[in-house]
């Protein structure tokens, strides 16, 4: 397995694909990254040699692509200031609720997480020596 800035990426699969699985990267970023590096979208991740991997490494590196750990800090400090300053966004991610305008009277399970137990009402069982005794027929007065 090829591993580009810390990640192994799928050997199988053409390197167009198999550069997708770094963060940050999709289809159209990972076409770019190979043509600085003047590599075939086609061939596969084995067939790549150690100076083809290190060309796209150092083309990730000089393309000013933000990836990775770099983007996970720069996202959750985004996330930490709009919370910090109290705006809506901020506050819809302190309470764990969606951000972007979705509903939540259905739906929403994602972010509010499993169904809390609802207000159903449990019958409790009568002990049998709490119950009356039967009447017989014996016991019944006469009329």
């Amino acid at each position: 397995m090829p591993r580009i800035l810390g990640v192994d990426i799928p050997k199988e699969k053409r390197i167009e694909i198999a550069l997708t699985y770094l963060y940050g990267v999709g289809r159209v970023v990972s076409n770019k990254i190979l043509q600085i590096a003047q590599i075939s979208p086609d061939k596969r991740a084995k067939e790549l040699t150690e100076e083809e991997v290190s060309r796209i490494t150092s083309a990730i590196q000089k393309g000013g692509f933000r990836l990775e750990g770099d983007l996970r800090r720069d996202i959750s400090q985004n996330i930490k200031r709009l919370m910090e300053i109290g705006s809506w966004r901020g506050l819809r991610h302190k309470k764990g609720l969606p951000v972007r305008g979705q509903r939540t009277r259905t739906n929403a399970r994602t972010r509010k997480g499993p169904r809390k137990g609802g207000m159903a009402v449990i019958k409790k069982e009568v002990s049998v020596a709490k119950k009356a005794p039967a009447v017989t027929a014996a016991a019944k007065p006469a009329k």
